[in-house]
């Protein structure tokens, strides 16, 4: 089934994690006869956005010249990609995977690991400074048109490393930057439940083990923000399925 999906002025927000691994206000539970969710995130009315950074300082870590940096990315096909789907406001399930529960960012040659990082909220996010120069990890909580700082530490010698825990308070993601280099640019998608995915190569997204029931569907893009895709029912080893479109 196709759908448009109606934007919502939501934010961005990061999940909290307790230390058995769960979520606050979240309850792992053995999940018997979960179903399971997949579809696709067509880009929709979004258009790709590469915005050009001119590189200003540090050329011998940095590079020379300019930085293109894409915020919007579409792929051949019109799939929107670096978005996530969630299902939104669910209070018990399957366990998170441990490996999503923290997330590593290095910043080597002036560029930050990846691109999008999940993690889970109260999770603990890592930085380092891979480069001989100075970086200052400067992160936000996005809620809609605003952000509050979560994290602003500066790291000016190669090998710093710093750990804080994350607890978003109502969003469901954060920006990441560099104070020192304005051509540096992350997101993070801070998970409330396990219950999401993020868009493969193809559009593609897939959540399994999901408790029979009615659920609010949500897709998420740092750039773009957070919209509403209306609900699916998911039954007992059912396959439930929709195509989005941003």
């Amino acid at each position: 089934m196709n759908m448009f999906i109606k934007k919502s002025v939501v934010a961005l927000a990061m999940l909290g994690m307790a230390s058995s691994a769960s979520a606050k206000g979240y309850k792992e539970v053995e999940v018997s006869n979960g179903g399971s969710f997949a579809g696709t995130v067509a880009a929709g009315a979004a258009e790709a956005d590469t915005r050009s950074y001119t590189i200003s300082k540090d050329p011998e870590i940095c590079g020379e010249g300019s930085r293109e940096v894409s915020f919007v990315e579409i792929n051949g096909d019109g799939m929107l990609m670096n978005a996530v789907v969630f299902l939104n406001d669910v209070d018990e399930g399957k366990a998170f995977d441990p490996a999503t529960i923290n997330l590593s960012l290095d910043q080597k040659g002036c560029e930050f690991s990846t691109v999008l990082g999940v993690m889970a909220n109260q999770g603990e996010l890592t930085a380092t400074n891979s480069d001989m120069t100075l970086h200052n990890i400067h992160t936000y909580e996005l809620i809609g048109k605003a952000r509050r700082t979560v994290m602003n530490v500066s790291q000016p010698n190669e090998g710093d490393s710093v750990t804080k825990k994350v607890k978003l308070r109502r969003g469901n993601g954060m920006k990441v930057e560099c104070d020192a280099h304005d051509f540096m640019h992350s997101f993070v998608f801070v998970a409330k439940n396990p219950y999401y995915s993020v868009v493969d190569e193809n559009g593609g997204f897939s959540i399994d083990g999901i408790p029979a029931g009615t659920y609010e569907v949500m897709v998420w893009h740092g750039f773009l923000g957070e919209v509403e895709a209306g609900e699916v029912t998911v039954e007992a080893d059912g396959e439930a399925s929709m195509n989005l479109s941003y």
